[in-house]
């Protein structure tokens, strides 16, 4: 019969409730503020400075690409850059078979030279006469030829030997004051 008109308004109940849970959240807030206030404030001071750098670069993105449309919107740059890059690849793809052609030139040359170094091996050998001769003459007339120096090649000095053609370093002999004697036969002196 009641039952009805109990729930539709606030009691006297409520807000004694309502007071006691504010209590109890002021409490709770005042404690973790004692026991973590200067942690809270030090996040709250980062979060603010994380927030205005990201609002920073926000503002200058739309600035740097406006860079990149005024590049888009002048297409003679763009094309002149091309093609100075296609010039460029151009003359380095010229000189790259330039040299391969030198490269390729010096190497026929090359082979030339040792087939006919081969044909006159072949020609003495038939001949009868030492091989290793004229291939010792050949070269030297390929190094010298190969030289672009016109300067004489010299030729060693004579070297006297160090020490006398009758030395012998197990006779003792001419070895000058320094010599080895084999020790004491026996017992040792010390003991």
């Amino acid at each position: 019969m009641d039952l009805g008109d109990g729930g539709a308004g606030p009691g006297p109940g409520q807000a004694a409730l309502g007071r006691g849970g504010l209590e109890v959240l002021q409490h709770t807030v005042g404690s973790l503020l004692s026991s973590y206030g200067w942690y809270i404030v030090l996040a709250a001071v980062a979060i603010y400075l994380l927030v205005q750098k990201v609002s920073q670069s926000l503002a200058a993105g739309p600035s740097g690409r406006a860079g990149a449309a005024d590049a888009v919107m002048e297409p003679d740059v763009v094309v002149r850059r091309q093609e100075a890059l296609a010039a460029a690849r151009l003359r380095m793809q010229e000189e790259l078979n330039a040299q391969a052609e030198r490269y390729k030139e010096k190497q026929r040359q090359l082979e030339e030279e040792k087939r006919r170094q081969k044909i006159a091996m072949w020609e003495s050998m038939q001949e009868g006469k030492s091989y290793k001769g004229n291939l010792k003459l050949n070269q030297h007339e390929v190094e010298s030829g190969a030289s672009t120096s016109s300067a004489v090649p010299k030729s060693k000095p004579n070297k006297k030997p160090l020490r006398g053609g009758g030395y012998n370093p197990l006779s003792g002999e001419g070895g000058g004051t320094c010599s080895w004697r084999p020790g004491r036969r026996g017992p040792s002196a010390s003991g």
